[in-house]
């Protein structure tokens, strides 16, 4: 079972991945930076987000990689990345993240790691947040 999740896991990043490169190139070069007000994100910085999350919760915390990650500079950015620098660099990030699950051994899944300061297993990052997100999408449905 556990090796069908962590397949399960590898083709849903890789999905929903494909769906955001769609997203970000309907918006186009021009736009990718742009934001109707100070206090808001622009999709530039949700891209730039996204990775540091795969890649902390995922490639770092269950691959073992060294995690490097600034938060910070992923809301602070306000351009410096194409379009194109933007698509590579989350497929580069899904495909490494993609890496960690397929070679993952399932008997990891228990072992606890720190990552952001929380103690958790491998496996709760992954199914907190979905849950956390039908439950959210379920709310907002009825």
């Amino acid at each position: 079972m556990e090796r069908v999740f962590l397949d399960f896991s590898s083709k849903k990043l890789t999905q929903l991945a494909s769906r955001i490169e769609d997203c970000l190139g309907r918006l186009g070069e021009d736009r990718i930076w742009g934001r109707a007000g100070q206090n808001e994100n622009a999709a530039g910085n949700l891209v730039l987000h996204l990775c540091g999350n795969v890649r902390q919760w995922i490639t770092s915390g269950a691959g073992g990689a060294p995690d490097a990650r600034d938060r910070d500079a992923e809301f602070s950015a306000r351009g410096g990345q194409s379009l194109n620098e933007l698509l590579e660099r989350l497929r580069v990030t899904v495909k490494e993240a993609v890496t960690v699950l397929d070679e993952l051994p399932p008997a990891r899944l228990a072992e606890r790691v720190r990552i952001q300061g929380y103690e958790v297993t491998v496996l709760e990052p992954s199914t907190l947040r979905w849950s956390t997100s039908a439950s959210t999408r379920a709310k907002s449905s009825s």
